[in-house]
């Protein structure tokens, strides 16, 4: 009973304070950076490995489709993309998604496709897609998603864009 007793009288407030002080913590992070311009880094993964290798040393490979998702974050103004480059396990630009740049309005999104028969990409594949905007704005969202269907099984998965370039000089962060 005594135990009890000690807990209440100790545990609980440790626990309450405890609680306080991570919740504080969250509220001082910083306000995510604004930007006019940047080149950002999406891994795609047009084939995976799975399963045991095979009699030449080889694993089994499934293709996978693969769609670019673009998503302006900024509720007041648009941005431009200026190119959206599809390159290789091995580095070298496949292709180029966009003939001329496009406006991506406010809260819009534009999405870019590759086929699951296409082996080029490889494993390492991945887009490089460069943006800018008059003004400061919230950095857009860039992911991949990945999937192969096949009857009544499926696997997707997302992979997040980086920041690989931010245009010099152009970069700010919300006051």
């Amino acid at each position: 009973m005594n135990r009890l007793r000690r807990f209440f009288r100790v545990g609980i407030p440790c626990l309450v304070v405890g609680c306080w002080m991570i919740s504080g913590e969250v509220d001082a992070q910083e306000a995510p950076p604004m930007s006019k311009g940047e080149s950002v880094y999406v891994p795609v993964y047009s084939s995976v490995m799975h399963g045991n290798l095979n009699d030449n040393g080889k694993p089994s490979e499934i293709l996978l489709s693969s769609m670019l998702s673009v998503r302006n974050t900024d509720p007041k103004y648009p941005l431009i993309l200026t190119s959206v480059q599809y390159y290789d396990t091995h580095g070298r630009v496949l292709r180029e998604h966009l003939a001329a740049p496009k406006k991506l309005q406010p809260m819009g999104t534009m999405e870019f496709f590759v086929e699951y028969k296409e082996r080029e990409g490889g494993s390492g594949a991945n887009f490089v897609v460069t943006w800018k905007a008059e003004r400061p704005i919230n950095q857009p969202i860039l992911e991949t998603v990945q999937i192969y269907h096949w009857g009544t099984q499926a696997q997707s998965f997302v992979s997040r864009g980086q920041v690989i370039h931010t245009h010099e000089g152009e970069s700010e962060r919300k006051p």
